[in-house]
């Protein structure tokens, strides 16, 4: 009997837990199949659209994860507004103060080059070639990483990945205004060239700071460098071994 009555209360408990995670009812948003029908989200014109659905979709993942389950119903609420609304190009303010305003919160909260690292401290471990890197890196590892200097010094983060050139040489784009910036200026740094903590939580190029203010902007933001061979030459010698 004692057992029982220890019993009841724990499943009961348990019940609830399971019952309150259940609230948010992700799949109800029917994001994938609305991405997979409606033609308006298909083609490059409209893959950031679908990027930003998911980015929406993941948040609210995070939230049921960590049992907010108000704020997890309320975004599972917004995507499906999204998703049977207007198209999401034609949303959103056209007030260029505005605008101004939310991309200045996007700004860097240290500027390149004003923050040092910890590389200098005894006991630091060495960097790690991200050719000799077992096991490899998934691109989610990758994209958002902060990179740094061979000086030790915020120069970006890295904004996308290029695989599968015809020369086999793959490329991370490196927001190069500072750590978190919108990345319009983008350097283009051969993967290579990259060196990684062991920790795997940041990545080095083979320059000081004071170099990498030399190395020529993204020449467009439609990748179509990627087919100019002479630019793409002269960029990579930049980041040659040294």
């Amino acid at each position: 009997m004692k057992i029982a009555k220890v019993l009841l209360p724990m499943i009961l408990l348990a019940f609830s837990a399971t019952h309150a995670l259940a609230e948010c009812q992700i799949a109800d948003a029917k994001l994938e199949e609305a991405i997979r029908k409606r033609p308006e989200f298909h083609g490059p014109a409209n893959r950031q659209t679908v990027r930003d659905l998911r980015s929406l979709r993941d948040a609210a993942f995070t939230l049921w994860s960590y049992g907010r389950q108000d704020e997890c119903e309320r975004l599972v609420g917004t995507i499906r507004q999204l998703v049977s609304g207007p198209r999401m190009d034609t949303l959103g303010g056209n007030d260029e103060d505005d605008a101004e305003a939310q991309i200045d919160a996007k700004q860097p909260q240290a500027a390149r080059g004003l923050v040092k690292g910890e590389r200098d401290r005894k006991g630091a471990k060495p960097l790690v070639s991200i050719e000799d890197l077992a096991p490899g890196m998934r691109a989610d590892e990758i994209i958002g990483a902060e990179v740094r200097s061979s000086d030790d010094k915020i120069v970006g983060e890295v904004r996308n990945i290029v695989f599968g050139t015809k020369d086999r040489r793959d490329y991370a784009i490196v927001a190069s205004g500072g750590f978190f910036t919108p990345g319009k200026d983008s350097i283009v740094v051969p993967i290579r060239s990259l060196k990684v903590s062991q920790e795997r939580v940041s990545f080095f190029l083979p320059m000081p700071e004071t170099e990498v203010k030399a190395i020529p902007l993204m020449p467009d933001q439609g990748y179509g460098w990627l087919s100019d061979e002479v630019w793409r030459d002269r960029n990579d010698k930049l980041f040659a071994a040294r």
